[in-house]
C-alpha cells in the first residue's frame, strides 16, 4: 500500500467527479419505468417478455460527473428475450417494432424532444431536473450456436474459467446496426454483442480485492452480489473514475481524438491485480495497462467476445486523421506523469497544480498541506493554472 497521504488527496478529487448515488437511483427509475412500459397489456412488446437494462459507465459504477453544460449519458439495452430469432425478425423491422412503443412512451411522459434514431439505438431526451439522454439499444438473444463459438473463444483466447465462459456466454445478443447491408433482410449475420457478460468479467476483477469486498459486505451487513456495482466502490472502479476524467480534460477540445472509455476501462480492468487502496491501484494499472495492447489485431479485444477489438479505429482508414493509437499513448505518458506529481508527498504545490492542469479540480491548498502532513510554513504559495494552459502538462 502507498502512503496514506496520497489516498487522501486522490479521494478529495473522487469526490469532486464522482456522481451521487441519487444519480444512479434516478436512471434506475427511469430504466426499470421504460421496462414496466413495455410489460403492460397493451404492449406490442409484451409477448416477447422485454428486459430493459442498464449498461456501460452506468452499468459498472464508474460514471462521471459530466460537464456543467452537458447531459448524463445512459446507455441501456431492449431484450425481447423470448418468441424471436434471427430466422423470423429483420434487423430493420426489430428496431422499428421497439420504436414504436419508445414513441407512445415519449407522448405518455411529456418528454417534449423527439424519439431521435441513432445507428445502433433509439435516443430519449430525459429532462426534469438530472438531465438525460437515453440510448436504447434493441436486441434479441444470441443464437445457442453462436454462444458455443463465443465460449470456446473465451475459454481459448481470454483464458476465462470455463465455468464463467459458460456463464458470460448466455448473455449474449444480436443487436440492430442501421448501416448493415443486411439490415432490411432475414439473415443470421447480426452484430454480436454482450454487455452483461462484460459487467459479470468486470466484476470478477473487482473481486480480485478480496479484503475490499469483505469490508463493504461488513459495512452494508449485506452479500456484495445483492448490492448494485456503484455502492460497491472498489479500488479499480475509483482508479478507472480518475483516468478517464483526466482523459476528458486533456482532450476537452479535441473530442474526436480522446481515447473511448471501454478501451480505459479493459486495459485497467486486465492491469489490475487486487490491489486494496486508490493510489496503488492507480500506480500498478497506469504502469501496466500498456502491456495489454497487442502487437496485432485485435490490438485491445473485447474479453468475452475476443475477435472483437474495442481498438479497431485505431487503424480505421477513415479514422486516420484522429491518430487514434498515438493520441493513445500520448494520454497515457501524460497521465503517468500527472499522477505521479499528484502523488507527491512532499510539495503540496505540485499536487494542487496536477489536479488543475491534468483533472480540472481546484483543491484548496490548505486541504492539501493538512492531507499531506507539513507544515504551513514550508508549503509553497499555489500559482493559479488552468486546465487551458499549454502543454505539456508537468514534464519535469
Amino acid at each position: 500500500m502507498l502512503d496514506n497521504r496520497s489516498n487522501e488527496v486522490l479521494k478529495s478529487i473522487l469526490e469532486k467527479i464522482e456522481i451521487p448515488d441519487s444519480a444512479y437511483e434516478k436512471a434506475e427509475r427511469r430504466y426499470k419505468d421504460i421496462g414496466e412500459w413495455l410489460h403492460r397489456p397493451e404492449s406490442k412488446c409484451v409477448e416477447y417478455d422485454p428486459n430493459v437494462f442498464s449498461q456501460g459507465s452506468f452499468r459498472l459504477g464508474t460514471a462521471i460527473r459530466p460537464d456543467s453544460d452537458e447531459e448524463y449519458d445512459l446507455d441501456m439495452g431492449c431484450n425481447l428475450q423470448q418468441g424471436l430469432s434471427k430466422s423470423q425478425i429483420t434487423q430493420e423491422q426489430l428496431k422499428t417494432h421497439i420504436g414504436y412503443e419508445l414513441e407512445l412512451y415519449r407522448k405518455a411522459r411529456g418528454i417534449k424532444e423527439e424519439l431521435a434514431e441513432k445507428r445502433r439505438c433509439w435516443r430519449l431526451e430525459y429532462a426534469d431536473g438530472l438531465s438525460f439522454h437515453m440510448d436504447i439499444v434493441p436486441c434479441i438473444p444470441e443464437s445457442d450456436k453462436d454462444k458455443g463459438v463465443l465460449r470456446r473463444r473465451m475459454v481459448e483466447n481470454s483464458r476465462l474459467d470455463g465455468a464463467l465462459a459458460q456463464n458470460v456466454s448466455q448473455l449474449a445478443v444480436s443487436i440492430t446496426d442501421n448501416t448493415d447491408p443486411k439490415y432490411s433482410v432475414t439473415t443470421d449475420d447480426w452484430r454480436t454483442s454482450n454487455p452483461e457478460g462484460y459487467a459479470r468479467w468486470f466484476e470478477t476483477r473487482m473481486k480480485t480485492a478480496r479484503s475490499v469486498i469483505n469490508e463493504r459486505e461488513m459495512s452494508f451487513n449485506a452479500s456484495i452480489d445483492s448490492l448494485p456495482y456503484y455502492r460497491w466502490k472498489t479500488p479499480l472502479q475509483q482508479a478507472i473514475q480518475l483516468l478517464k476524467r483526466h482523459r476528458d480534460t486533456m482532450f476537452k477540445n479535441n473530442e474526436e481524438c480522446k481515447p473511448i472509455s471501454v478501451i480505459i476501462t479493459t486495459l485497467a480492468s486486465n492491469a489490475y491485480n487486487g490491489e486494496t487502496d486508490l493510489a496503488s491501484a492507480l500506480a500498478n494499472i497506469l504502469a501496466r495497462m500498456g502491456d495489454y495492447i497487442n502487437g496485432v489485431v485485435p490490438l485491445v479485444p473485447n474479453p468475452v467476445n475476443p475477435v472483437e477489438d474495442f481498438a479497431d479505429k485505431w487503424y480505421d482508414e477513415g479514422s486516420a486523421k484522429y491518430k487514434l493509437q498515438e493520441n493513445f499513448y500520448r494520454w497515457l505518458y501524460q497521465a503517468r506523469a500527472d499522477f505521479k506529481a499528484l502523488c507527491a508527498k512532499y510539495d503540496s504545490q505540485l499536487v494542487v497544480e496536477a489536479a488543475d492542469r491534468g483533472l480540472d479540480v481546484q483543491l484548496d491548498g490548505r486541504s492539501v498541506v493538512l492531507a499531506l502532513g507539513l507544515s504551513a510554513a514550508v508549503s509553497r504559495p499555489t500559482q493559479q493554472i488552468r486546465a487551458s494552459d499549454p502543454k505539456p502538462w508537468f514534464d519535469r
